[in-house]
């Protein structure tokens, strides 16, 4: 990328709409811009003015993009020449200070200071999704810092996102360097797990309920589990090697069922876990009808991203006070829910607000054991809230 770039073009904020930014939010949208520099392409570096003409910053500039200006560095310095191969070094430090060793999630976007940048490790393979048109320029530069910091076998760019079309982006999948093993195995919680790096959700593993997963151990004992939405058994076989009674595993998807069979029988486990394709909202109803042969004490709802859009919130939301008023309605005293949402559209404030009403609708007294959030190696920003995404509840039925 041309270091040149942040002197020679410059976008410049409207009067008003500097606080955000002042206070050290990373994004500044493109109705906040009063004016840009015509030579500014999708993806370049430029230079923020303030409003009195003062220069704020440097960030990724992108004129499709809801999101218009990605900042990475903020006074009137510019980029150094080793910024992206620093930063990512920070970041893994932060890991490795954390006690992360193996697999886990290397960098997170904004949290660790580059937008749109994510990379995964799994043992000696690194998937890498990039999701803004500035983190792909960068693309050569990430590859030299991954390979340098981390010597991986393989540096796959997993970029298949659907959101890499709102940033003016083709969708693909290819390896920097090395080869892609069909599958990955890594170790979690003490348990061993295989990950499709190719063909998983996201880069084939989900890293931020990993301390959630080590949280419910005690609470599994002597229970009967139903873990909706299982995709392949983390959770479910947590609740096993926890000492649950019984545990099923349901998910829409049949590939997922496979890969979390193969994950039971790697952990010795085919005999205590089952698994299933089916759809989570029919077992809901058909466990509050009593339709099933065993009536579950412990549910497990974790359902994918509802949320599309922040157009589509109102919806997401009826959908997600549904699923929890049914599940809550249909467990038996003394029974527990361990909930989740993961969009950064939802924040706090709206997940305890659909807890909030899902008690309501159910009828049942019930009390919040615990309210957390994602594992360590996804950073949140108390400045920018959007980097608190996952939420998690643990609630009892009265």
């Amino acid at each position: 990328m041309n270091r040149s770039e942040p002197e020679t073009r410059t976008v410049k904020l409207k009067k008003g709409h500097d606080e955000r930014l002042q206070a050290g939010h990373p994004w500044i949208f493109s109705n906040e811009l009063e004016s840009v520099d015509t030579a500014a392409e999708p993806g370049c570096l430029v230079k923020v003015l303030l409003p009195d003409g003062k220069t704020a910053g440097t960030g990724f500039f992108n004129p499709r993009s809801l999101i218009a200006v990605r900042m990475l560095k903020t006074g009137a310095a510019p980029l150094e020449k080793d910024f992206t191969e620093k930063t990512i070094g920070l970041a893994l430090e932060h890991r490795r200070d954390l006690g992360l060793t193996g697999s886990f999630r290397v960098f997170f976007g904004e949290s660790d200071g580059i937008g749109g940048l994510v990379l995964d490790k799994y043992g000696d393979t690194v998937v890498a999704e990039i999701l803004s048109a500035g983190a792909e320029r960068l693309k050569p530069e990430i590859t030299a810092a991954v390979k340098k910091l981390l010597s991986p076998s393989c540096l796959y760019f997993k970029n298949t996102h659907a959101i890499r079309e709102l940033e003016g982006l083709p969708r693909y999948a290819e390896a920097a360097f090395g080869e892609l093993p069909e599958e990955a195995e890594i170790e979690e919680n003490g348990l061993r797990f295989l990950v499709s790096l190719k063909e998983g959700q996201k880069t084939g593993w989900f890293f931020d309920q990993r301390e959630n997963r080590a949280f419910l151990a005690p609470y599994f004992q002597d229970r009967k589990v139903l873990d909706l939405y299982t995709y392949t058994g983390a959770f479910a076989l947590n609740a096993a090697r926890s000492g649950a009674r019984m545990v099923w595993g349901v998910d829409s998807s049949q590939s997922a069922v496979e890969t979390a069979e193969k994950n039971a029988a790697l952990n010795g486990m085919s005999e205590k876990v089952f698994f299933r394709k089916e759809n989570a909202e029919r077992l809901i109803a058909a466990m509050g009808s009593g339709e099933l042969p065993e009536k579950p004490d412990f549910v497990l709802l974790d359902p994918p991203n509802l949320v599309r859009n922040r157009k589509n919130l109102p919806q997401a939301r009826k959908l997600y006070v549904k699923l929890n008023a049914s599940a809550i309605a249909a467990l038996p005293a003394g029974g527990l829910l361990a909930t989740s949402t993961c969009s950064h559209h939802i924040n706090r404030e709206t997940f305890v607000g659909i807890v909030r009403e899902a008690c309501g609708r159910s009828r049942r007294r019930v009390v919040m054991l615990e309210l957390r959030g994602q594992a360590k190696d996804h950073p949140v920003l108390p400045v920018m809230p959007e980097t608190e995404y996952l939420h998690f509840a643990l609630l009892k039925v009265f």
